[in-house]
């Protein structure tokens, strides 16, 4: 996405009331096209739009008969009028050229949509559990729009049931994360996962992996060599830098032995055919913002389209420009659980209450296209047999609250990942994640920002991309029962009646001077709304 487009030139035009005109340059005029991912400088001369040189003074006339002053000033205005528009052209054609050649936004051009394992499986998902995943997706999700299978962290570790200070890890020789072959057979021989990816594929979906920014510390231990280089591990680790919450990796130094590490897993990954990277303790606790650019830059490196996302949040707002230079999306909460407010020894874990306030503040950002904030995963229906919080469970979501949760997710456009095992997905569950009209929403709106939000209750307004209708949501987010009225004009609605649409109903009204709900506590409705 394009967000200025500047010509830097020092130019001084002379005359012609003396009788004299000239233009005075005093550099090369450049322009420079800032993007959301890079900043591209070119020389106006090298576009291919201005030809020949520019001195620094180019005379145009010079004469003391009044006559003659007449026609060469008229002369020199118009060769002057046609310069400017020349270089209006440059510009113009110099942007449109800068939009070409920003590719990021391209590979999530709507909020990425699909199932990640670490709600069900935690650490110890094995390669039987993600191909039936992956076919019950096909089957079942895929024509609504669900195309990410991502394996979580620790696809790596070979005892993921025992304790973690006893974890041991699959290693290549040259210091890289390979998978664990009693769990994942099809790696064997050095295969990788590509065999995992390539039947995923087959299936007509996308295939992603969880990492731990740096390199592992058993690497840096054995001094591996960086493959395709000169560097060792000790090269690139910072062993002052470990992740608070996770002790496999240092960080990486930025630097070129740092670089060259990850050129080298963004390499790997990309030969087992990897669509999606889901990067983990980088966006908060603590911010890593060089290392973010290292991986986006290692991934660009391979050629392949591989959709970056960060975590763990809260990312701060304050950031916003930098995770969205270089990611598609980034958490904006820490980890997210199946609780209305807080859970009890798990105070890190945000609520969905919580969620509310958070998801409005990130709304009020201007966020380029194709790069998602993200409100973590979906915990839906069975979390289990081995989650990543708490244990084995049915979703503690009352199905009002899942409602909730779903219509907040589409109206703020996160990212939709399913946590919950779609193995156990009963009848319910299936039909939170095909309605239609609610993937609609998150997938093909504007404007999306919240009009209200307090302690009792939030309302959200939004349009759809191809329509001057609104989607309207009411939650409350109040523990008692509400009775919720909006004009239209509260709403920034410009109508005095109004047809709507329920969307979780699928029921019409027509004629509505107003909008009027009842709603239990946590609960929600979300029309579509034509004005007459």
């Amino acid at each position: 996405m394009i967000r200025s487009v500047v010509l830097e030139m020092n130019l001084r035009i002379i005359g012609p009331s003396s009788g004299v005109g000239f233009l005075r340059l005093s550099r090369t005029p450049t322009l420079v096209c800032s993007t959301a991912s890079n900043v591209k400088r070119t020389p106006v001369l090298s576009t291919g739009l201005l030809t020949g040189t520019l001195p620094t003074r180019t005379l145009i006339f010079s004469t003391n008969d009044r006559s003659t002053k007449f026609l060469l000033r008229r002369t020199f205005m118009r060769a002057m009028f046609r310069t400017w528009m020349l270089i209006l052209y440059t510009i113009c054609a110099f942007a449109l050229s800068c939009l070409a050649a920003d590719p990021p936004s391209s590979l999530a051009r709507t909020p990425p949509m699909g199932w990640n394992s670490w709600d069900s499986y935690g650490r110890g998902i094995n390669e039987d559990q993600v191909r039936a995943t992956a076919k019950w997706m096909s089957d079942r999700l895929k024509q609504h729009g669900w195309q990410y299978v991502v394996i979580d962290e620790g696809w790596y570790v070979t005892n993921p049931q025992d304790d973690p200070k006893n974890y041991r890890f699959a290693l290549s020789s040259d210091g890289r994360f390979i998978p664990a072959e009693d769990r994942f057979p099809s790696s064997r021989k050095g295969a990788g996962l590509k065999p995992l990816a390539d039947y995923i594929h087959s299936l007509g979906l996308k295939f992603g992996i969880h990492i731990i920014r740096g390199i592992p510390r058993q690497a840096v231990k054995d001094n591996a060599s960086i493959a395709g280089t000169n560097f060792h591990a000790v090269d690139a680790a910072d062993q002052s830098d470990v992740c608070p919450w996770n002790d496999y990796n240092y960080g990486v130094t930025n630097a070129p032995a740092g670089q060259a590490y990850y050129d080298s897993i963004a390499k790997q990954y990309a030969e087992w055919e990897v669509d999606f990277i889901k990067a983990d303790c980088i966006a908060d606790h603590p911010y890593k913002p060089e290392e973010i650019r290292m991986i986006r830059e290692a991934l660009d490196k391979t050629g392949r389209p591989i959709v970056l996302s960060l975590s763990p949040g809260p990312t701060a707002p304050e950031h916003a420009d930098l995770v969205a230079r270089y990611s598609e999306m980034w958490r904006i909460s820490d980890d997210y659980w199946d609780h209305w407010g807080p859970w009890p020894k798990h105070e890190w874990s945000q609520s969905l209450y919580a969620q509310f306030a958070n998801a409005a503040k990130w709304a009020q950002l201007r966020i380029p296209p194709g790069h998602w904030p993200d409100a973590d995963m979906l915990p839906l229906g069975y979390l289990g047999p081995h989650p990543g919080a708490g244990d084995p469970r049915k979703t503690n979501f009352t199905p009002d609250e899942q409602v909730s949760m779903m219509t907040l997710w589409a109206m703020f456009r996160s990212p939709l990942i399913m946590g919950g095992d779609l193995l156990q997905a009963d009848e319910w569950t299936t039909s939170l994640l095909t309605n239609p009209e609610i993937i609609a929403i998150d997938q093909h709106s504007r404007d999306n920002h919240a009009v209200i939000t307090s302690d009792r209750s939030a309302v959200w307004t939004a349009r759809p991309e191809d329509s001057n209708d609104y989607y309207v949501a009411v939650f409350n987010i109040g523990d008692l029962e509400q009775d919720l009225k909006f004009s239209w004009k509260e709403l920034g609605i410009n109508a005095t009646k109004c047809n709507i649409r329920n969307l979780w109903s699928h029921e019409d009204s027509k004629n509505m001077k107003s909008l009027s709900v009842k709603l239990k506590p946590h609960a929600s409705a979300v029309w579509r709304v034509s004005s007459k």
